[in-house]
């Protein structure tokens, strides 16, 4: 490691063992794609962290991430969680797609007006690029309907005919696990300590039923899942809109100078470092830079 790298290095690990002490926790800064690729470097960076280096049960990770792998999602969660009881995750930029499926896995999601969180339309690698699934399913759902109709023209009967069903199944079969998973881990994890309600006037005050959760995960599934709603893969949720239209409890820390300074400086400076070196997947701990 050069010079400037160890001596930023040092800056960057005062930094983040303030934010540390703040959350008693530990914390690590992922940033880049979810992608299978890297589930052995992940498995490896927090098994790193975990081995005899630390006692805590709670990690908070600051995600930097425009999306991938649903797949890679899964197995994220099951390294994360063989490790630690308790996760907080921080999005100070955005956390988008299957970002967003991941922060479904914590306790705690902490955004400041201007993060954002994203629809949970999974993206398939093609061979080439990854591509939301959603997409084509909706435009070739539209194309059945047309069929239905007598309503499809020549060339949208040709457009028809090129598509692969095994791909299409594919798409579906991703959909259904992001949903799946946001689902699950909502009701398991960040629905954990809902035990009464605080937020509907006639209910406030009562206890949480299970049922009751199961009803508000399937209700935040499908409002995310919908591109009705969002019109594009790559809207941007901020933290009103989580609040108020999907009735999702945020950790605000707008108006939480300390907690604030303490997280973007700690992100703005690695991030501006990475984008200088033109990374793209960057992981940094206590102990991994």
């Amino acid at each position: 490691m050069q010079v400037f790298d160890k001596t930023f290095n040092v800056i960057l690990n005062k930094k983040r063992a303030e934010l540390e002490k703040q959350l008693s926790s530990d914390v690590i800064f992922y940033y880049g794609p979810i992608d299978v690729s890297y589930q052995k470097v992940f498995r490896d960076f927090i098994e790193k962290l975990k081995d005899g280096t630390t006692s805590r049960n709670r990690l908070t990770i600051v995600l930097n991430t425009g999306g991938g792998s649903s797949e890679m999602v899964e197995k994220m969660v099951e390294i994360i969680r063989f490790h630690y009881q308790e996760v907080y995750f921080i999005v100070p930029d955005f956390a988008m797609s299957a970002g967003t499926i991941l922060c479904m896995s914590g306790e705690k999601i902490f955004m400041d007006y201007t993060s954002s969180l994203g629809p949970i339309d999974p993206q398939i690698n093609n061979g080439k690029a990854w591509v939301p699934a959603l997409g084509y399913l909706d435009k070739f759902n539209e194309l059945v309907e047309k069929a239905r109709n007598k309503t499809l023209t020549d060339a949208e009967f040709l457009l028809m005919q090129n598509q692969d069903l095994a791909t299409l199944r594919h798409y579906e079969q991703a959909r259904d696990l992001a949903i799946f998973l946001l689902k699950d881990w909502l009701v398991k994890y960040k629905f954990k300590d809902w035990t009464t309600h605080q937020s509907t006037p006639s209910k406030i005050g009562q206890a949480v039923t299970p049922q009751e959760k199961q009803e508000r995960a399937d209700e935040i599934a499908r409002i995310l899942g919908d591109n009705k709603i969002w019109h594009s893969h790559g809207r941007f949720i901020g933290v009103a809109t989580l609040k108020d239209v999907l009735k999702l409890k945020i950790e605000d820390y707008s108006q939480d100078k300390k907690l604030k300074s303490l997280i973007r400086s700690y992100n703005d400076l690695i991030v501006e470092f990475i984008l200088t070196k033109n990374y793209s997947y960057f992981l940094h701990s206590k102990n991994y830079f």
